[in-house]
């Protein structure tokens, strides 16, 4: 039955976010758990923030690469008509089924990263132009601020913004999404949100670093 056969491609979706990369890199080739280091988040900033960016931009990209693997599982499936309700529906199940693996893994105790990331991989699978967009929101505003944290929650609302107002989608469930994951961003950046508040958090400085290339 076709509803059997989509919860087993849900749970492989999660199965797939649950991978820790930054967890598994840090500990196969540096002997380093990042979750206890840094922020204590299992992302790619704070990978580079504790490893460097040998290690972060893998991570980066293999979380993004999950995220966009994740939606393109709707292959999987034989049934549902591409463009259509449904396909996108499901589509956005399959994001959701990822990001969740990748904020709660079961392969690493259920203490993973924020999400960002493997979002960016979902949404480039779905809405790639909204992705490209919100790239681009997030780029600006790390340079004017510094600050990962505000730059991915403001790129994340800029997300429904784009579909709701500039888009005008009409696809309800693409809009509920998009609302969503800027709850989600607010839920995984409770702290970032307490210590902005309070100016405490850390400007991401070592992105910005100037690396010595000389012998």
């Amino acid at each position: 039955m076709p509803w059997m056969w989509n919860a087993v491609i849900l749970l492989l979706a999660y199965l797939l976010g649950s991978i820790p990369n930054a967890v598994w890199i840090g500990r196969l080739f540096f002997s380093t758990d990042v979750r206890n280091h840094g922020s204590k988040n299992a992302g790619s900033t704070n990978t580079i923030r504790v490893l460097g960016y040998k290690a972060g931009i893998p991570v980066l990209l293999l979380d993004i690469l999950k995220g966009f693997l994740a939606v393109k599982m709707i292959y999987l499936t034989f049934y549902y008509i591409p463009a259509t309700g449904e396909y996108i529906n499901f589509q956005l199940l399959l994001g959701l089924a990822v990001i969740i693996g990748h904020i709660f893994p079961v392969f690493a105790n259920f203490r993973g990263g924020k999400g960002v990331a493997t979002l960016i991989g979902v949404i480039l699978a779905i809405d790639p132009v909204s992705m490209l967009i919100c790239i681009g929101v997030f780029m600006i505003t790390l340079i004017v601020t510094k600050y990962v944290s505000l730059s991915s929650m403001i790129a994340g609302l800029s997300f429904p913004v784009l579909v709701i107002v500039v888009f005008n989608t009409t696809t309800s469930s693409l809009i509920i999404f998009s609302l969503i994951v800027f709850v989600l961003l607010l839920f995984t950046h409770q702290k970032n949100i307490e210590r902005l508040l309070n100016n405490e958090e850390s400007k991401a400085n070592f992105l910005f670093r100037k690396r010595d290339v000389s012998n």
